[in-house]
């Protein structure tokens, strides 16, 4: 199966108590589909003090279901789908909606 969401993409939460938010793809765990996503699904978890950290109650983010996630199209920031183009001899991922290169490391050249 090939990566539709990869770390550090941005993207809309489409379904759920955060519905409607944004956020960048922390990280991506493809055996359990699911992704991790910076300030959506934040949980509050208690920790004991150790020798590194003081303890108390910690809010992180807790992981989504990687159906419940869309890409954030780059030209309009509305939630897209994605396909998949050779452009210039290369795999892209591409926006349906605009047509607009998601992939970062081909829209910086």
């Amino acid at each position: 199966m090939s990566a539709r969401v990869k770390k550090g993409d941005r993207v809309i939460v489409t379904t759920g108590r955060d519905k409607g938010k944004q956020g960048e793809v922390l990280r991506v765990i493809p055996s359990e589909n699911r992704v991790v996503v910076q300030g959506v699904n934040m949980i509050k978890r208690h920790t004991r003090p150790s020798q590194t950290s003081q303890g108390g109650i910690v809010e992180r983010e807790a992981a989504l279901d990687l159906s419940n996630v869309m890409h954030v199209d780059p030209k309009s920031g509305e939630a897209t789908r994605v396909r998949f183009e050779e452009r210039d001899g290369k795999k892209v991922r591409v926006a349906k909606r605009s047509g607009e290169v998601i992939d970062a490391d081909s829209a910086a050249r």
